[in-house]
């Protein structure tokens, strides 16, 4: 059996300007900012959006997985890092500042009640596995202290990103609390 066939070139170019227009829309405006919009600021018209995204939870899906392949291929690329504890550090504090300036997004899945754990399990896991390929490389050299799992570095990792989702007003500082973060693992 084979699986759907690839898109054309300028379908392609489509769906990627559909997602980079969608992600800018739902982290100003959360789901509220409607399809025929995203599909103006696309450069499209909405048939083009209604053939690649049927629904907005579909978009908003595709957005998430989307970023979350980003990441995954950003963690993967930090595998041969001379200085694996830096590397993921770095990846820590860059994964946390794009989640502070896309809080919309966060309170978008929340209210959208797609969940993470499901819809995008396999790509979520992809990271986590790149992050603790990271982790490990970085308690071998002795950056990183080794007394913390893959599990206890995404608990505080999402504690932070629910951290930083936090509402105007209530100032939490999200480099702060990766310099907490990253002050405790250090070895």
């Amino acid at each position: 059996m084979t699986g759907p066939r690839p898109l054309r070139a300028d379908a392609r170019r489509n769906r990627d300007r559909l997602l980079q227009a969608a992600t800018a829309a739902f982290a100003a405006e959360g789901l509220a900012v409607p399809l025929d919009e995203i599909a103006r600021l696309a450069g499209v018209g909405p048939g083009t959006l209604y053939r690649h995204f049927p629904t907005k939870e579909a978009l908003f899906e595709a957005v998430l997985h989307d970023r979350l392949e980003r990441l995954v291929d950003d963690a993967r690329g930090l595998r041969d890092a001379p200085d694996v504890g830096a590397a993921l550090l770095g990846f820590i504090d860059c994964l946390v500042a794009e989640a502070a300036l896309k809080r919309g997004l966060g309170d978008a899945l929340a209210s959208a009640g797609i969940g993470l754990d499901t819809a995008l399990a396999d790509t979520a896991a992809r990271l986590r596995a790149e992050i603790g390929q990271l982790l490990a490389r970085a308690q071998r050299s002795g950056a990183i202290r080794d007394d913390i799992t893959t599990a206890d570095l995404m608990a505080l990792i999402r504690g932070i990103l629910v951290a930083v989702q936090v509402r105007p007003g209530d100032r939490a500082d999200p480099r702060r609390a990766v310099a907490v973060l990253r002050d405790g693992l250090r070895a």
